[in-house]
């Protein structure tokens, strides 16, 4: 029983004040200086002489319209002493507004002699309730768009980078790109042509099966290179009405690498292999 005395734990000593660096203070030093004014806590702040008159005549549950000079002007003075008494220096838009409220004070006490004409004489409040309802839908909308998403403050900006594959585009065959190859072709067939005499049917379906058959397997083939020079003038005019049924049906795509270069011939780009066409 003694062993469980020796090592129970200490009672806490409630009478220090504080700990500083896990070390009790027992004492307060005797030079600690603690300003009159260090605890005092500042309930309402205002952002000015008519957020504060707002305040003070909601807090009434006054009638904005319709307000009674005296209390209110009463409080407003009772504010403006309490803050002067803080050490708090006084802009001079509050003073301002001090001395307003008390020349519309004055101005409702004093009595009004009678008028000859029946005109309305303007009540001295008017320009005051009119700033007051002003700066009350002002604040209110405000308040309204502090509701509203803002940037950085409930949201962050942010990017993100999206790589576009650029897609090679190859300049577009106009008619006379493919004049000027079929002249060229007519050019070479009548330098190495040779008078034949017979006759022999042509068929331009056949001459269309025969270029679908060479392109199939092949990414290009030249323009040229689907003619036989050799078979003559009539074989070529065949083969170029061919070559301009296949591209009419869109079974075959003429193109080129450059402008005014060589023509080239190919299957359309999806890759789908046309069935030869029936003679």
């Amino acid at each position: 029983m003694s062993g469980m005395a020796d090592t129970a734990t200490p009672a806490l000593d409630l009478r220090f004040h504080a700990k500083i660096h896990g070390e009790p203070l027992m004492a307060l030093p005797q030079d600690l200086y603690i300003p009159p004014d260090a605890l005092e806590v500042f309930l309402e702040t205002f952002e000015g002489p008519l957020d504060l008159l707002l305040y003070l005549v909601r807090r009434a549950n006054l009638d904005i319209l319709d307000i009674p000079m005296a209390p209110l002007t009463a409080q407003y003075l009772e504010y403006i002493d309490a803050m002067r008494a803080s050490n708090l220096e006084l802009a001079g838009e509050y003073l301002l507004m001090a001395a307003m409220l008390l020349d519309i004070k004055s101005r409702m006490l004093l009595p009004k002699p009678p008028r000859e004409d029946e005109t309305v004489e303007e009540d001295p409040r008017a320009e005051l309730v009119r700033r007051l309802v002003e700066y009350e839908q002002i604040k209110r909308a405000s308040q309204v768009l502090d509701t509203l998403p803002r940037v950085e403050r409930d949201y962050e900006w942010t990017a993100v980078q999206i790589a576009i594959a650029a897609v090679e585009r190859m300049p577009d065959v106009n008619l006379a790109d493919l004049q000027s190859a079929w002249l060229g072709l007519l050019q070479r067939a009548r330098l190495n042509s040779h008078h034949h005499i017979g006759r022999e049917t042509l068929s331009v379906r056949e001459y269309m099966t025969e270029i679908l058959r060479r392109l199939q397997g092949n990414d290009y083939v030249e323009f040229t290179a689907l003619f036989d020079m050799s078979h003559g003038i009539s074989s070529l005019i065949v083969g170029f009405l061919a070559v301009l049924e296949l591209v009419k049906e869109r079974l075959v795509q003429i193109t080129q690498n450059a402008p005014m270069e060589m023509l080239y011939v190919r299957l359309p780009e999806h890759g789908t292999e046309p069935e030869p066409l029936a003679a």
